[in-house]
């Protein structure tokens, strides 16, 4: 592992070509159609252990780019580099063009500290890049511990999306919306799904559910092989074991006399007659362009392979230098199976563990739920507030919370929605047994695997339990999960927000804008002391009380560890809000 600073000099690359999986469909945009048009538009992204850290300027119409662009950064505990090629698209996602991982052992190797060499590029091609490492010195205690990937932000507000790449047997999985009704080239059942249904290999094209991707055992037919073997596919356990299958199919030119779908890329085999290639041994069905790209399985049943290995202990090979990820939360070290390198999108274990919790974090929430009951306590009658009990201490609460019967969905009575997103809706529920009412934020556990937002949910509840200790933030009473979503109880605020305010009165007086200002401030104050800043303030997010008193809410775009010199660079926010020199990609 390398701690200290680390200055990487992306120069040029060669050899590039555009992917299968760019000219599977004819008008690539951005590519020409004809052999001799077909450029790219190529960038150059970087990542520290998966963490997204810069990108170079895209070079227009190339294969062959140079950059000769310097970057820094300080790192803690870093054990790779990765350098992932894409192609600058016009038009919706951009497209992955090539990747490398250099692992920092290599580099530090000898004791080097600085490194001068190409690196091979997964498919195809080479990458120039100059790297200098300077080691921190034992008392600097000051380097800025390594974090999990910056927000993303939901559908509604995302200014630019990065695209994580899965790799598993030297398969290159993104999330990838289909076309057209497409099966899954692993267990064969169809992908269901509106949005980016599952995932494609942008190497050989292959289609396969997200919850299947870290099942797959063929090794991608279009990958340089780590080890100079004509086996495949190949799978490793963790004692080495090594299983390999290399059963070439006899494909040969097949009409079909009904609807049938590749076995490969899951999509339709399309004409009238002569439409595709079928084995003459397994009867395996694929389009004469995927050809190329099936692995030699012949006669076997990927999905079967599959679950026998993995109830052996045996697991898919995956690419070298990858490792586990810590947890992101240093306070809270909370647990979540998210931190593997890869992660499931389809199991539920990784929500579930939302709802295990530390004692720090139930005297957080504890916390804010005493100060919760002090504020309705000022709503309630006088002679309510005698009848009712003193406060509990802090470590009273707790042993109750461990021990006792917690808050669930049948405790609530659930009377409109205040709201809808793409996370899912806000809903006014009442509390059952008192006249309590409170703001339920609901989230959908397949939205939040589907985005990877599985850390910022995280970060977002522990900034709503932080958020009781001021009081112009909405604070979180509580939360819970069902099967299929995630809960988060907050207090209600009816006044409405100040865009609506200021539609309404049409422009602000001075006295009401500085003071709406001033609380505004307070509360970024606070916020910026116990290191987060926020970033989605706009109108639509400051909400008034009954009093008139301002309190943002929608933690969502929050970001935490940021102190002293600690910097972020991440492109996120509500575009209409987002300065224009950001929006422009203008450095300054």
């Amino acid at each position: 592992m390398f701690t200290g600073n680390i200055r990487v000099k992306i120069c040029e690359a060669a050899d590039l070509r555009l992917t299968d999986c760019m000219t599977r469909y004819v008008g690539v945009a951005g590519v020409g159609k004809g052999q001799q048009d077909q450029t790219l538009d190529p960038y150059v992204s970087l990542d520290l252990d998966e963490v997204h850290w810069n990108k170079t300027q895209p070079k227009q119409k190339t294969l062959t780019p140079v950059w000769n662009e310097w970057f820094e950064h300080e790192v803690a505990g870093a054990v790779q580099l990765g350098l992932k090629i894409f192609h600058d698209s016009p038009v919706g996602n951009d497209d992955f063009v090539a990747d490398a991982t250099v692992p920092f052992e290599e580099i530090c190797a000898d004791n080097q500290t600085h490194a001068d060499i190409w690196v091979d590029l997964e498919p195809q091609g080479k990458l120039h890049v100059v790297i200098e490492l300077k080691w921190a010195e034992p008392e600097d205690g000051n380097i800025r511990p390594r974090e999990f990937r910056e927000r993303q932000g939901f559908n509604r507000r995302r200014g630019a999306m990065r695209r994580r790449v899965h790799q598993v047997n030297g398969h290159k999985f993104m999330a990838t919306f289909l076309r057209q009704p497409t099966f899954c080239s692993h267990c064969r059942d169809f992908i269901w799904g509106l949005g980016k249904q599952g995932y494609q290999c942008q190497v050989c094209t292959c289609v396969i559910h997200k919850r299947c991707h870290q099942s797959v055992v063929t090794r991608c037919p279009g990958s340089k092989s780590i080890e100079t073997t004509s086996e495949e596919p190949s799978v490793k356990g963790s004692g080495q074991q090594r299983f390999n299958v290399n059963v070439p199919h006899r494909f040969s030119v097949h009409s079909y006399k009904r609807f049938t779908f590749c076995d490969h890329c899951g999509s339709l085999l399309y004409g009238l007659i002569r439409q595709g290639l079928q084995c003459e041994v397994c009867n395996m069905n694929v389009h004469k362009r995927c050809q190329k790209n099936v692995a030699n399985n012949c006669g076997i049943d990927v999905k079967q392979l599959s679950e026998i290995l993995t109830a052996m202990g045996i697991r898919p090979q995956d690419e070298p230098g990858k490792r586990k990820k810590k947890s992101i939360s240093e306070p809270s070290k909370l647990p979540t199976s998210a931190s593997a390198s890869v992660s499931v999108p389809g199991s539920i274990s990784e929500i579930e563990e939302l709802g295990t919790m530390k004692d720090e974090e139930l005297r957080l929430r504890i916390e804010a739920q005493r100060i919760m009951e002090l504020k309705m306590k000022d709503r309630c009658p006088e002679e309510e507030q005698d009848t009712r009990p003193t406060a509990r201490t802090l470590d009273t609460d707790l042993d109750m919370v461990l021990g006792g019967k917690k808050l669930g969905l049948d405790d609530f009575n659930f009377i409109k929605v205040l709201g809808k997103g793409s996370f899912g809706k806000v809903m006014l529920a009442e509390l059952k047994g008192t006249d309590e009412v409170y703001a339920v934020k609901v989230l959908k556990k397949d939205v939040i695997l589907q985005d990877d937002d599985v850390e910022c949910t995280m970060t977002e509840r522990r900034i709503l339990a932080l958020a009781a200790h001021h009081p112009f933030l909405t604070a979180l009473h509580s939360c819970f999960q069902t099967k299929d979503r995630l809960f988060f109880v907050m207090e209600y605020v009816h006044g409405g927000d100040l865009m609506f305010q200021i539609q309404k009165a049409r422009k602000f007086t001075e006295p009401r804008a500085r003071f709406y200002a001033a609380e505004v401030t307070l509360a970024l104050q606070f916020l910026h002391k116990n290191g987060v800043i926020y970033r989605d303030l706009k109108l639509d997010n400051i909400l008034l009380d009954s009093e008139g008193h301002c309190k943002i809410a929608d933690f969502g775009m929050c970001k935490e560890g940021i102190r002293e010199s600690i910097t972020t660079t991440t492109f996120c926010g509500t575009p209409d809000y987002i300065a224009p020199e950001l929006l422009q990609d203008i450095d300054g």
